[in-house]
């Protein structure tokens, strides 16, 4: 479509003129067809129409007229960078969390809804936590709050004894998470002077139990074989079974970081040499890549069609689109790869690290498991911690 059409009426020097400009020429370089680019561009119009030219635009009115659409991304990426974009709109996990503690009984709701505030924007000693924290938190805790009301009005009216009694019908990871998340609400409530004494201060659960560790068999290597057909499901699914890849590593991987002819990759901070099956994926994807997009600008290997139109990395979603949903679990594939190079090399911690750029600990724990199996392989063993 010509561009003119919208922006004839428009001073040369307006910023309007320069958003719908860059919205234009990033969404043609992503070749957005030509009916999807126009009606972007006339919803931005509508947008910009509303304020004065310079003058920042609302998200909330972004939203509310492009709706949840790639365009709708790219609009908002445009006027950020340009400085227009103000944020006026409430996060989703405020929203959640205004929601649930409605529903919670009168007496404990402003409590732990202060409790689950902080979590979630922290304060001078606290910092954010995830989403997925917040949600667990909530989760384990829940439960024990709409037992109690049924006798104990307020969360100050809990002893020790209730917490207890609460946890001794918890066995494993249940006890030890539940644990930590009622003395998480407990210790903010007593800096908070919400309640007279932490019950949970003297009560401890020990360690949670450990975590089982095996080979994949073969069973589940066919599983992910038939899940992983397409070139981008192919090319993340190599590169966590061949180099044992974080999906952060494989999100932020890009062009500069590989190199065809001479057969190297780097990935995460570590080069490697780029194996036949590597190799094969990655022209099989950037064949692919190149018909889709032949014109965009982004320098990131993996591309969609909302990254296409802007310079970053697709979202941690489009992985778990393209393998979670589909059954395939990316760190069960790299924790399996690393476990089998330390079967292979005698359990040797320094290679380990060498090899995928871990941790000294991460090593040294993939390595003990490693010798377990080797010395009992019908035993379970102990996971490796978190990174």
């Amino acid at each position: 479509m010509r561009l003119d059409a919208l922006t004839d009426d428009l001073p040369e020097m307006s910023t309007h003129r320069a958003v719908l400009t860059c919205v234009a020429e990033s969404a043609q370089a992503a070749d957005w067809t030509a009916p999807t680019l126009r009606r972007l561009l006339m919803g931005l119009r509508q947008v910009l129409d509303e304020h004065p030219d310079g003058q920042p635009v609302r998200l909330s009115r972004v939203r509310a007229v492009l709706g949840a659409t790639p365009g709708s991304r790219l609009a908002r990426t445009v006027l950020d960078g340009l400085s227009l974009l103000i944020d006026d709109t409430v996060p989703a996990i405020r929203t959640w969390i205004e929601r649930q503690c409605d529903a919670l009984p009168a007496g404990y709701r402003a409590d732990v809804l202060a409790w689950l505030l902080v979590l979630a924007e922290g304060d001078e000693r606290t910092r954010p936590r995830s989403t997925a924290t917040i949600y667990a938190y909530f989760g384990r805790v829940r439960p024990h709050l709409l037992a109690w009301s049924e006798t104990r009005g307020q969360l100050r009216e809990i002893t020790e004894d209730d917490v207890s009694q609460a946890l001794n019908k918890l066995r494993g990871h249940a006890l030890t998470g539940t644990f930590t998340s009622l003395r998480s609400l407990f210790q903010f409530a007593k800096r908070r002077r919400l309640v007279f004494t932490d019950p949970t201060r003297r009560l401890s659960v020990g360690r949670a139990p450990s975590r089982t560790l095996l080979p994949m068999t073969a069973e589940e290597i066919g599983a992910v074989q038939a899940a992983a057909v397409t070139p981008a499901q192919r090319l993340i699914v190599a590169l966590a079974a061949l180099y044992a890849a974080r999906a952060k590593a494989i999100r932020e991987l890009t062009l500069d970081d590989i190199d065809l002819g001479r057969h190297r990759i780097r990935l995460g901070g570590a080069e490697h040499r780029l194996s036949e099956l590597a190799h094969n994926a990655l022209v099989t994807w950037l064949k692919h890549r190149h018909r889709q997009w032949p014109h965009t600008h982004n320098r990131h290997v993996l591309v969609s069609w909302a990254s296409a139109a802007g310079t970053g990395p697709v979202s941690n979603y489009y992985l778990s689109w393209h393998l979670l949903l589909q059954g395939v679990q990316l760190e069960q594939i790299r924790g399996d790869r690393i476990l089998q190079e330390a079967l292979a090399t005698g359990a040797d911690p320094l290679h380990l690290v060498m090899a995928f750029n871990l941790s000294p600990e991460t090593a040294i724990s993939y390595a003990n498991i490693a010798r377990s199996l080797l010395e009992r392989p019908i035993e379970t063993t102990e996971a490796p911690p978190e990174l």
